[in-house]
Parts: structure tokens; C-alpha cells; sequence
């Protein structure tokens, strides 16, 4: 399994992330902020080995994160094929 994270706004105070950046997962981190990373890390780690998580009112492959950092940063991951 691969998990696609994708950036979905960004106001980074660091500069880390654009809108529209992605990166693939497979088995080693991204180059991503280790704050939003630590934060991440569980539901990616879930969505890699055919995990499902809750998603709204419903299970799914995919997940969205808003940065420990105020929110500055919203993170969608999602499995792809």
C-alpha cells in the first residue's frame, strides 16, 4: 500500500509547505515538518498496512490533518493503488 499526502492550504511560518505539494509513502518518512509528521504518523502508518479510519460519520482509506501549529497547515492523506 501507498499513502499519497497531499497539501492542502498552507500559511507554514517556517515555509516547509506549499499548496499542492505532495509526497508518496511507502516506508520512510517524507521530507514534511517532524511537528505535522508526529502528528500524522499514526493514520499513515494505519492506511499502510489496510487500515480504515473514521472519517466523519463513516470508516475510510483516508484521513485530513490540520498542523499542531494553530492549523496553519491542512494535510489530506489518502491510499492509492
Amino acid at each position: 500500500m501507498k499513502v499519497e499526502l497531499t497539501i492542502v492550504e498552507s500559511k507554514c511560518r517556517s515555509h516547509y509547505h506549499k499548496a499542492g505539494d505532495t509526497f508518496i509513502v511507502e516506508d520512510i518518512c517524507p521530507p514534511i515538518c517532524h511537528e505535522l509528521w508526529q502528528c500524522i504518523y499514526p493514520n499513515v502508518f494505519a492506511l499502510i498496512n489496510n487500515g480504515s479510519l473514521d472519517y466523519g460519520d463513516k470508516k475510510a482509506k483516508k484521513f485530513s490533518y490540520r498542523c499542531p501549529d494553530n492549523g496553519r497547515v491542512l494535510i489530506e492523506g489518502r491510499v492509492i493503488e
